[in-house]
């Protein structure tokens, strides 16, 4: 990543609630905030992350929220 522009990589799928689609992403910017991103559809209910998240980064995403969406 460049320190002189505001980037962000990947770092999670969020995976809907049929267990196997991946409804978006959890990016995390060279800034050090997590930031969601919807696929197409937009906002849906999330099951889990793959690969997990930690308790803090979940927290930051309000991954619960994202869970009753």
């Amino acid at each position: 990543m460049n320190e002189d522009e505001i980037e962000g990589v990947a770092i999670a799928n969020l995976i809907g609630t049929d267990e196997c689609s991946v409804v978006g992403w959890v990016y995390c910017w060279n800034t050090g905030a997590l930031a969601v991103r919807w696929d197409v559809d937009g906002p849906q209910r999330v099951s889990k992350c793959q690969p997990d998240l930690s308790d803090a980064q979940k927290r930051e995403i309000d991954f619960d929220g994202l869970a009753r969406i």
